[in-house]
């Protein structure tokens, strides 16, 4: 019995160890955006000093904070969507009526997640440019989505494996067409999982910077467009940098700690039976 409670002490112990080690650079982060610039450089580190709010007018009054955010939330949320109502069909097909070929096709899809973006930047930005699209909101949402769908694919469909399939037989019995059968059986079975996942690739969509930087400028830009304006030629300027990443995942960050038990349920969901 004491061993049990010096496992649990010990465990707990390591638990909050790991948890400051991985949350002191957002806490970092917050206290330097809190000092003026000299302090931000500072040698040793302050870490006790008198908050300033200068960095956060400075972002204000340089940029428009809301555009940012409104296109953030337009682009992930855009994007989270077409990736679903495109990987729903993809992964009812794969995990109702796979073939011998299906583990092949998503391993292939998951590989594409290895390849590096910089090495298809090229082809994209020319046929953004040649269409018009550059630091344009719609193409925005069609990359995020693509650059998200192998991921969405594969847990759908590993959500859509774990369900009854005697569910699914009774209601083929009853006469259901393959509508009725995704609208009423399989999305309301599966909805925990297909939360996880929208919750999942609306994160990947807002902490995605290498597309942004290079395919928008001011109409389409998101937050992550907004941290590299306060990177010069002169050098970076800490304190302000830390504002504007304090204000660009903060939102991301409150979604993330409200929906936090519907996230680990859904990436869950099927693991016990």
């Amino acid at each position: 019995m004491k061993n049990s409670k010096n496992q649990t002490l010990l465990i707990t112990i390591l638990g909050w160890l790991i948890a400051a080690i991985v949350f002191f650079p957002i806490f970092w982060m917050f206290l330097t955006s809190l000092k003026s610039e000299e302090m931000a450089i500072s040698t040793p580190p302050l870490f006790f000093f008198t908050p300033t709010l200068e960095g956060y007018h400075s972002i204000m009054e340089r940029v428009n904070y809301l555009s940012h955010m409104s296109n953030s939330i337009l682009i992930a949320g855009g994007a989270t969507l077409l990736a679903i109502a495109v990987s729903v069909p993809a992964a009812y097909a794969m995990a109702f009526y796979p073939t011998k070929r299906t583990q092949d096709i998503l391993l292939w899809m998951m590989s594409t997640k290895m390849m590096p973006a910089v090495s298809v930047l090229l082809p994209i930005y020319v046929i953004f440019q040649k269409f018009s699209l550059l630091d344009n909101a719609a193409a925005m949402i069609v990359i995020y989505a693509l650059m998200n769908m192998p991921i969405t694919v594969w847990l759908i469909y590993s959500y859509f494996k774990d369900l009854p399939t005697e569910v699914m037989e009774a209601g083929r019995l009853d006469g259901m067409t393959l509508w009725q059968e995704i609208r009423y059986l399989v999305l309301p079975m599966s909805l925990p999982g297909l939360a996880s996942t929208g919750l999942l690739s609306i994160i990947l969509c807002w902490n995605e910077a290498f597309w942004s930087l290079n395919l928008t400028t001011t109409n389409a830009a998101p937050l992550t467009q907004l941290i590299a304006t306060f990177s010069s030629p002169e050098g970076l300027f800490w304190a302000k940098l830390s504002a504007a990443s304090v204000l660009s995942v903060a939102p991301i960050m409150v979604l993330g700690w409200f929906s936090q038990k519907q996230l680990v349920r859904g990436l869950t969901f099927g693991a016990v039976k």
